[in-house]
């Protein structure tokens, strides 16, 4: 409950804190400064982007350091009942390791192209609000819609295309299967040959759902993170800027 209640507390400053640095830097920003970004990009990135970022640095707080330390103890649990069975965990993180480490790769080439399809909408709407006298008055209404109609469906495929490639929950759950159906046939086995008990294969079969749980979170933070990655390339590109010599 205290973790929940200070995460939210903590990422929602972080977001503030955020948004304000960007906002008093843009107020030092040129009109070169200004073109460069446009400004449908910086409200992009105090909007959507710094809302990625606050939701991926709750996860990091919420989940993130819970879900190590639950598996390094259940892990050492599982060790000091039976090194043998507890060493189909250690296969499996190092090969979820892997693949996630793989999903995030190429994922986040796609998040980068996704959050510049967010301007290009965002460019389309401002455009049609401040000028929409103009655009009625040579009824240019029908042009207009297809142009919003093209970048959202153009930011629809980028989206789908990032979101199948993080296909990490059907891999965690083969880890998980795979997992209990290894520890049953080779605790079976030394259960019968007087190796093992069966309340110890109880508790590795405990130990593994623990630990397989504690890494569905953190590949479910992990996505996050690579969604964020961008996000956060974005935001910092905005604080950073330096206006001094074009001012």
């Amino acid at each position: 409950l205290m973790g929940g209640r200070y995460g939210a507390y903590a990422s929602a400053g972080f977001a503030k804190n955020l948004r304000q640095a960007m906002y008093y830097n843009i107020q030092t920003f040129s009109f070169t400064n200004i073109d460069k970004y446009s400004t449908a990009g910086l409200v992009t990135r105090m909007t959507t982007d710094v809302t990625n970022v606050q939701n991926s640095y709750m996860m990091i707080l919420r989940m993130g350091m819970r879900a190590p330390a639950s598996m390094i103890c259940a892990m050492a649990a599982a060790f000091l009942i039976n090194a043998r069975i507890a060493s189909i965990y250690l296969v499996a993180v190092i090969l979820l390791a892997l693949v996630l480490q793989f999903i995030i790769r190429k994922a986040n080439k796609y998040f980068n192209i996704v959050f510049e399809k967010y301007d290009d909408l965002n460019a389309s709407v401002q455009e049609n609000v401040s000028a929409i006298r103009v655009v009625k008055a040579y009824v240019r209404e029908e042009y207009e819609t297809n142009k919003f109609a093209q970048a959202s469906a153009k930011l629809y495929n980028m989206f789908v295309r990032a979101e199948s490639i993080a296909c990490n929950m059907p891999v965690m759950m083969f880890t998980v299967y795979s997992c209990i159906l290894l520890i049953s046939w080779v605790g079976a086995h030394m259960i019968v040959s007087d190796m093992l008990t069966t309340g110890n294969l109880m508790s590795l079969l405990a130990y593994c759902m623990n630990i397989l749980m504690s890494l569905m979170m953190l590949s479910m933070v992990f996505v996050m993170i690579s969604m964020s990655m961008a996000s956060a390339r974005r935001i910092s590109e905005v604080i950073n800027e330096d206006t001094t010599l074009k001012n």
